[in-house]
């Protein structure tokens, strides 16, 4: 098995297709699918080096495969990482970064506007093991630093956050973390690598659920972490222990996906943009918020740190959960589902879906009312997504 991977500098659109080829003796052009429990070894010496790590190669796909190692290399690449380690799913990317990172009776200090199911990994599960967590509002700069205690070890934020598309300063963060002798981890699941690299901004480690924009047609589960070979290593050890594992075939799908990546981000952000300013337009509708408006408070600083706005866009619509309830259940081309990063364009209502387990007074400190709906918008015609919109707005 050897790595196909070209060594030039190459732009940012082609590392998404040719970075990270695992190939075989066949030299198959397409990036070969590697469904294996485990490999056979030449010798008892060989295995025995293999297993010490004395020797690459492969030995047990729980830790070591090729397309899964492809995927990873991939993803590092377009990251600026030095290394990625590929997990099953997003959430399991932030499991593994807690559990190796941090101890009982240390401190995290984290934004309050995150997916669902983040708030509770921190509030309700970290703190079962002695971890406890500060939440505070990303915008405010101030926050950050007044919420840092002596044992604080790690800073996560979300950016854009989910459903708001709240917009931090990485950069001014990282600053913070570093300061404190803390690291910064921030999940880049909304934008990708196409559209943001927070590494170059002075994160530590950057998360993905791949699931979303990286595969981009709702196909497979997947997550992945990306850093420093030291800190990647640390959490490789963790996955290699614990076995939230990457699935060869999963890996392969997003590989796939990741090809077309950056058309998809242009194409999303385009669309999404569009439908913002339609939105804002209607009568029914409170309030829009995408990074691409010039209305978006944190517009400019989605300028500077992004390359476009993205696909998600929230809005609140008048006369609360009823009224909002009344557009999912009117439409007809646009998904009800709360996955996003699919070429469908989906909706969801995130006070009664990804945030029901959250508690009603920590939706309401993150701004999510019942009016709140929340929009990926995929690859379709604007105006057949306008006209569906419209059946539940009128």
């Amino acid at each position: 098995m050897a790595s196909d991977a070209p060594h030039l500098p190459l732009h940012p659109e082609t590392l998404a297709i040719r970075a990270g080829r695992e190939t075989s003796q066949f030299n198959e052009h397409s990036q070969g699918l590697f469904l294996t429990s485990s490999f056979t070894y030449d010798s008892a010496a060989q295995a025995a080096a293999m297993f010490l790590g004395e020797v690459d190669g492969y030995t047990y796909s729980r830790f070591t495969n090729p397309t899964v190692a492809a995927f990873q290399q991939r993803l590092a690449e377009m990251e600026e990482g030095e290394r990625a380690i590929a997990t099953a799913t997003g959430m399991a990317a932030i499991q593994a970064i807690m559990m190796t990172l941090l101890q009982a009776g240390d401190h995290i200090v984290s934004s309050q506007s995150l997916f669902g199911s983040t708030t509770n990994l921190f509030a309700n599960q970290l703190s079962k093991f002695g971890v406890a967590t500060t939440f505070v509002d990303a915008r405010d700069l101030s926050l950050w630093r007044e919420a840092l205690q002596p044992n604080t070890k790690l800073l996560f934020l979300e950016t854009p956050s989910n459903p708001l598309t709240e917009v931090a300063d990485i950069a001014a963060i990282a600053e913070i973390a570093h300061a404190h002798g803390a690291l910064l981890v921030v999940d880049n699941s909304f934008c990708s690598p196409a559209l943001q690299q927070p590494l170059k901004l002075g994160a530590d480690l950057v998360m993905h659920s791949a699931t979303k924009f990286l595969d981009g047609h709702g196909r497979v589960m997947g997550g992945a972490v990306v850093g420093s070979d030291k800190l990647i290593e640390q959490i490789y050890l963790h996955v290699r222990a614990a076995g939230p594992s990457l699935a060869p075939f999963n890996a392969w799908t997003l590989l796939s996906g990741m090809e077309t990546l950056h058309l998809r981000m242009e194409k999303h952000s385009a669309n999404a943009l569009e439908l913002a300013r339609w939105l804002e337009a209607q009568p029914n509708v409170e309030r829009v918020y995408y990074p691409g408006l010039a209305s978006h408070p944190q517009h400019e600083l989605a300028l500077r740190q992004q390359k476009s706005g993205g696909a998600v866009v929230s809005f609140v619509v008048k006369g609360g959960r009823e009224a909002a309830w009344r557009v999912v259940d009117g439409v007809q081309v646009i998904s009800r589902t709360a996955n996003l990063g699919d070429v469908k364009t989906t909706i969801t209502h995130p006070s009664s879906t990804t945030h029901a387990r959250v508690t009603p007074e920590a939706r309401e400190r993150a701004g999510i009312v019942e009016g709140l709906l929340r929009i990926s918008v995929g690859l379709e015609n604007v105006r057949d997504l306008q006209q569906d919109l419209l059946r539940g707005l009128d």
